[in-house]
């Protein structure tokens, strides 16, 4: 009896088995789980558009062929794209959303429907590594705070930080530099001077070690406290350590504005001697008196290219920065951490407005650059300067009857130095000029938000920077083709930070695929009224899930990690 049941047992299990063979060549099985048909293909490589059809099954792109083959195909879903453009995924180089991928929804609503299906972050800072000196806080935290400033501690935090993104839920996908700021206070916090050799090789090692947990290089922001602080050489022997793990030494230079020339000389510098790549941060010649400087930058990077180094820049195309209104006063103020000490010492107070009233300093001065009239602050919180949100310096001065160093240093002392500014500082002719050479990319320089709880001012480049160019400089000014903005916006990114599979569509390439409408696509959002969704963007995949639906995010968080050429791919 035995063996007769291990024999029925056997046969039994052939015919299941070949009924699922039968099953899955039935008609009525599909093929693909999408297919996206009569499109006009724009690759992301940089050729011509041509009408198409796409096919993808699970997270990737399974077949691309001209239009019309795919369709007799199988498909749990069809997409006519007929009159739409299909390109790939954008991928944000500057993006900001660390809180909304950490702590938030993860859907960065204002992001996806502009087209970003990719978020790198870490200019100056990133939440790992970690110990209590990159808190600011030190030995002054509270036990929450202490908890919370060593959730990435140790060796493996720049994974841990990374994961815990991911495992949060993120509508996009994400990855980061390691902060460079970040780097620099693990050893020292928020202290002047140099590192000492030993400060020094800590900061080699935990940059080791993010690159090996997939950092795509160092991030500087220098000229921001403590990132200002950092010397030419201290950033070198920190991209040495990187190098051996193919990172990119990316930075928000020391000057956009009266050194602009000199700070690209430094990076070039840093690239060179530390042997590395180098990418500059939202290129600009900022401030009026700066603007002829701005021809002269791109002649120094063309130079340098020209010499066989490898550098490139990114961009956002808005006149208007946008960063803390204390940036308005001196480095030396923020030292050791102690800002709001300084603004309430006269003495100190006397002497940041002497020098934040001068023309030119040693120190990128902002409100100068842009003038009082040229700067708006956010959202105030605190009760005597609620009133004044969305005003400029000057108007907020004048109703105050201050100066406008009193009313600005008045102001973040109010609000802890929690409070942002909109600074007018770049030349729309400036902006244009840089598109069109073949080495920019773009970044927003924002984090995601969801219009629908947002209520701070925002700068308009959160919703609409990637859908202001499809729209204003592609179809309208005609400053550059579309496929060429295209591969500025995907490809190109991914080919500087070797991130494999995603800013193209070819076959076996991840499914980020954005559709739009190239006659109508445009931003909507302005610097009186940011919370406004772009238009035109039609549908948005991420590894080939639907996050955008007839321009309204379905609610699907399907992004995953992106990791640099260092990655060990290690267990946790």
């Amino acid at each position: 009896m035995r063996a007769i049941g291990s024999v029925t047992t056997l046969l039994l299990l052939g015919i299941s088995s070949a009924c699922a063979t039968a099953a899955r060549g039935r008609s009525d099985a599909p093929a693909y789980d999408l297919v996206i048909e009569n499109g006009r293909i724009v690759d992301g490589s940089g050729n011509a558009w041509s009408y198409g059809d796409i096919a993808v099954r699970g997270d990737r792109i399974a077949r691309i062929t001209p239009r019309g083959m795919l369709r007799g195909a199988r498909a749990a879903n069809r997409l006519d794209a007929r009159g739409l453009v299909v390109a790939p995924g954008f991928i944000d180089i500057q993006s900001h959303s660390r809180g909304a991928f950490l702590g938030g929804d993860g859907r960065i609503v204002s992001k996806v429907t502009q087209g970003i299906t990719t978020e790198i972050m870490g200019e100056g800072a990133t939440n790992a590594p970690a110990n209590l000196l990159t808190s600011e806080l030190g030995e002054r935290a509270t036990p929450a705070q202490r908890q919370e400033a060593l959730r990435f501690a140790g060796p493996r935090g720049f994974d841990a930080w990374l994961r815990a993104m991911e495992a949060n839920g993120a509508s996009a996908n994400l990855g980061s530099f390691v902060g460079a700021t970040t780097v620099r206070m693990y050893a020292k916090g928020m202290a002047e001077g140099a590192p000492s050799p030993a400060e020094l090789d800590s900061m080699r090692t935990v940059v080791r070690e993010a690159m090996r947990d997939g950092a795509f290089g160092i991030a500087s922001a220098l000229i921001y406290p403590p990132g200002v602080y950092a010397s030419t050489e201290e950033l070198v022997e920190t991209a040495k350590a990187m190098a051996p793990f193919g990172g990119v030494y990316i930075t928000h230079m020391r000057s956009e504005a009266d050194e602009l020339l000199e700070a690209i000389d430094e990076a070039l510098r840093i690239g060179r001697e530390g042997g590395v790549p180098v990418e500059i941060y939202h290129l600009k010649a900022a401030g009026k008196r700066n603007w002829h400087k701005a021809a002269q930058a791109v002649a120094k990077i063309d130079s340098a290219r020209a010499l066989g180094q490898d550098v490139s820049a990114d961009m956002y195309p808005y006149v208007a920065g946008g960063t803390g209104l204390a940036a308005c006063l001196p480095p030396w103020a923020s030292a050791d951490g102690k800002l709001l000490a300084n603004l309430a010492d006269p003495a100190s107070r006397a002497r940041m407005k002497a020098e934040v009233l001068q023309e030119r300093t040693e120190w990128e001065n902002l409100c100068q650059l842009a003038t009082p009239e040229g700067v708006t602050v956010s959202a105030l919180r605190t009760p005597q300067y609620q009133q004044y949100s969305g005003q400029t310096v000057a108007q907020i001065a004048t109703a105050l009857g201050k100066d406008w160093p009193d009313a600005v240093m008045d102001m973040v002392q109010a609000e802890q130095a929690r409070i942002g500014a909109m600074y007018f500082i770049a030349s729309e002719e400036n902006l244009a000029m840089q598109m069109r050479q073949p080495w920019i990319k773009f970044g927003t320089d924002a984090s995601g938000m969801d219009p629908d709880s947002a209520r701070a001012l925002a700068h308009p480049r959160t919703y609409g920077t990637f859908t202001r160019i499809l729209g204003k400089y592609v179809r309208d000014d005609r400053v550059m083709p579309l496929e060429e903005a295209v591969r500025k916006m995907s490809s190109a990114v991914a080919s500087r930070l070797s991130i494999r599979d995603r800013g193209v569509l070819r076959e076996g390439a991840f499914a980020d695929i954005v559709v739009f409408d190239p006659a109508t696509v445009a931003d909507r959002a302005t610097y009186q009224q940011p919370h406004q969704l772009s238009v035109g963007m039609h549908h948005v995949f991420v590894n080939g899930v639907q996050v955008v639906r007839n321009g309204r995010h379905t609610g699907a968080k399907p992004g995953r990690i992106v990791r640099g050429p260092g990655w060990t791919g290690r267990a946790q």
